[in-house]
Formats: C-alpha cells, structure tokens, sequence
C-alpha cells in the first residue's frame, strides 16, 4: 500500500518550509531512515527521512517551493502500483489542489476591460471566472508558478502579448515582492486587507499570518492619527546636499542579505524603534570564577564534569538572581507586565549565517553542569542549522558575551518583549588599595540593558549588584 510522504512540522507555529533539495528521484528505490529530501525554515535547516521502504513512485514538489506543514509531497509504494486515486492529472493531491483555488470576493460588477487588483476583487468571486471574462489573463505556466511560490499574481505588471501575464512577470514578482505563506495568502485574499508591507518576516522575506495582524493594527493607529490630526498643515523640507569634486571610480560588488541576516535587522531596528533603551555597566572581581575554572579543568573530567566556562558560570549565576529581580524576568506587552515564575534564559549564539539566540527552558531549576551541557548542545545545532525552531524563542532573558573577543565594554540591544539583556565583557587588570598597597585583581565587565518604560535605573543597578556579588562569591551560592 502507497505511504505518502508529508511535509514535516518543525516547530509549533511553523506554516510552511522550503524544499531545499530532493536526494532522491521519481522512480528510485528508498529505504526506510533514508534521507529523502532536506527543508528550510527561517533559520534553520532539517532532512526529512523515508518512513517506509519501496520505490519513490511521485514528487508533487520541486526543489525551492514552499510547501505547507503537514501538507503531501511525494508518496512511496512497491514498483508499478496505481497511485491515480491519490493524485490529480498535475501529480497533486486533490485536497491540496483544492485550497490553492483564490478565493476573491463578490461585489458590483464593473467594466470587464480593466484589470487592475482592485477590478478583479470586486468583480468576480474566482480566478476561473475572472480568467474567463478576460479580465485576467495569464499563462498557465505563469499561474502555477504564482501559486507554488505564494505571490498573488494582481501586483504584476504584465509584459507578456495583449497585457497577458507571464511567467517573467511572476519571477519579477517574487524578487520585489510581496510574497505570502499558504495560510497568510488565504486570510489576505478574505479579508480584503490594504498591505502596507512588501517583505514579511517568514522564510525568504515571506509575509506571515503575523505580518498581516501586524499591519493591520498599523493601519487603524494610522486611522486615528490621521482623524486626531484632521484640520491641521504638515510641512514638510527636503534637504539636498550636493558633494562638489572629482569623480572617482569606485570598485565593489553587492552582496544581497540572506534569509536570518533579513529577519535580524528587522528585529534590531523594531527593537530600537519601539523600546525605550538604557544601558548600565560594571564590573566584579572575577577571582573566584576563575579559580573554580581551575578546579574544573585539573579535575572535572574525573568527576564527570562538563568543560564547564565562565560564560556557564555567568549563565548559572543571573538564572539565580533574577529570581529576586521579578521585573527583569519579564515581558512588556503593550501596557502589561508578563512576570516568569522560572527563567527561561536565551543565550546568544554566533554562527556562520547571524546571530542566533537559543532558549535554556527553566534555566534557574538546573545545576552548573546541566546548562553547560545544553549550551553546548544548543549551540551546535545553531552552528549547523539543525536546531528546532521552538528553542528560538521563549526566552524571558537574554545573555550575550564578547569577552573572548577583547570587548571590554558594549550596549546590547534588546529582544522584544524581553525587559532585560545582560553583555559580558572581557577581564582587564585594574588596581585597587588593600592594606597601603595597591594591587591588581582581574576584573570582568558586565552591560545590562533594560527598558525603561518596565525598570527603572535603581532596579536595574540593584541587579547588576546582586549579580555582582553573587559572582564574587560563586563557592556559596553552589551551595544554596
């Protein structure tokens, strides 16, 4: 009997994926635990296995197109066996051809000779009907490839003969956007949304049902400014500066972003933009920390310990500390206060593709060497792009250390809705007076950022002193 081999669902609120690469071919024999193809997400990368053994009897997905989770994409079966009660004449399961069908709403009829978005919406409650009727026309091989990549093909411009759409009209359409998932592309065409977003913060810049949520709350803010400033002049200057001298030629090349170096700066900049950021720095004697380090690479390998770091030991010190700074342990959505019972600390990771930043869960239940361990392990997975999705988010506070890169100080950004956000910075000797006499004792550098609009400045600097003095006194609070 034919099994059919779906699309996987990664994380809890993935919608879809990208098929990167197929390994194997219609017609090839399988075996189960195989590889069969591998998937992309936002920031991750996955290889799908063959649950069963048999031959490879159809692919319904090409290489690049994005598929909905938990949606058919090939089906494995014995050589020779009759698979058409499962698939349609395209080699597409009936139930997923029948939700790729645009659903446009019903309004007043208008001049058949336009064809603009807003015509077609009105006019007819379908495609076919619109195709039909001349309002639309399209090539087939335009209209599949618009439906596989998840553009609505009414923003194209068309080039083809007599305004017909084609298929360089849809690549057009995919470079500059907008490009939706399955499910955002369904609620868009049903609610008759006016996108204000071009790039979405799915795979490849893809809009999500989020963005569309999103834009929506932007527009009616922008509905009430707009009434609440009814009445009034806007003047607005533009300023031009013109640079006089010789012209040089000057040599580059461009490098376009990739997928997580998009969703990054999206980020940083909606950080910036909506949270009122401060910074406070110190430092703490690290002679402790640094003696235990000591103990731990003479002896920890005897004693079944992890290779455990400073960063574990920074890492285990604020998941106890924050448990007295409620207010930091936090997420600020809107005017609410979301306070953590447990902390569920992100750790920032850097990798080859961007920064990424993994969730230790109930961070403050485990011992030192458990969160070493699974730092370790989380960053691997981030290393090689196989880490699930669900661990790259939940955090309620978020850790990141350039000290082994020399940085002695720093201002980390914010990740929203998170209320805190602590940089640790490398050791520098500096001097101190004990008994007459001055000495030096390695000190190491601590920038905590924190949203004012949550913390105050004393909250914040009582934190950053608790954190202290619990990293000076390391031995006791092992022992708590």
């Amino acid at each position: 009997m034919a099994t059919l081999v779906k699309m996987p669902k990664i994380g809890l609120s993935d919608e879809s994926a990208i098929i990167a690469k197929w390994y194997k071919k219609k017609g090839e024999q399988v075996k189960a635990g195989e590889v069969l193809f591998t998937i992309e997400t936002d920031k991750s990368t996955f290889d799908v296995e063959a649950e069963a053994d048999g031959t490879l009897l159809d692919v319904f997905f090409n290489e690049g197109d994005e598929v909905p989770v938990l949606t058919d994409v090939g089906v494995i079966g014995s050589e020779g066996e009759d698979i058409s009660s499962i698939t349609t004449g395209q080699g597409k399961p009936e139930s997923q051809a029948a939700t790729q069908k645009l659903q446009i709403p019903e309004a007043e009829s208008i001049k058949p000779e336009v064809s603009s978005k807003e015509t077609v919406e009105k006019a007819y409650p379908d495609l076919a009907e619109a195709e039909e009727n001349g309002i639309i026309k399209i090539s087939p091989r335009a209209r599949n490839l618009a439906e596989r990549a998840g553009v609505d093909f009414r923003f194209t411009s068309p080039t083809g003969p007599e305004g017909r759409i084609i298929e360089r009209d849809i690549l057009a359409l995919i470079e500059k956007g907008p490009v939706f998932t399955p499910a955002a592309k369904e609620e868009y065409l049903k609610s008759g949304l006016d996108l204000q977003v071009s790039e979405g913060t799915g795979v490849g810049g893809r809009i999500t049902t989020g963005d569309l949520q999103k834009n929506s709350e932007e527009q009616k803010v922008e509905k009430e400014a707009s009434m609440a400033a009814k009445g009034l002049e806007k003047q607005e200057t533009v300023q031009k500066s013109v640079i006089e001298g010789p012209q040089q030629a000057l040599q580059y090349k461009e490098v376009k972003f990739t997928n997580i170096r998009k969703v990054i700066a999206r980020n940083m900049m909606n950080s910036l933009s909506t949270t009122a950021q401060l910074t406070h720095h110190a430092t703490f004697d690290a002679t402790e920390i640094l003696a235990y380090r000591e103990k731990i690479k003479a002896a920890g390998e005897k004693y079944g310990l992890e290779n455990i770091t400073l960063n574990d030991m920074v890492l285990y010190a604020v998941s106890r500390t924050l448990l007295n700074h409620p207010d930091l342990n936090a997420h600020l959505v809107g005017e609410t206060m979301m306070v953590f019972e447990n902390v569920h600390l992100g750790v920032a990771i850097d990798t080859e593709r961007g920064l990424m930043v993994p969730t230790i869960f109930n961070a403050n239940l485990k011992s030192l060497n458990e969160i070493s361990r699974e730092v370790k392990e989380l960053a691997e997975q981030c290393r090689k792009g196989s880490i699930n999705p669900d661990y790259l988010k939940g955090g309620t506070f978020t850790v990141t250390n350039l000290g082994p890169l020399d940085v002695e100080h720093f201002t980390p950004i914010l990740n929203p809705p998170q209320t805190g956000i602590l940089g640790v910075c490398s050791i520098t000797y500096k001097p101190r007076l004990v008994n007459g006499q001055y000495e030096y004792y390695p000190a190491m550098g601590l920038s905590l950022t924190f949203d004012h609009r949550a913390v105050d400045g004393a909250p914040a600097a009582r934190f950053l002193k608790d954190l202290k003095t619990n990293l000076e006194n390391f031995s006791l609070l092992l022992a708590r």
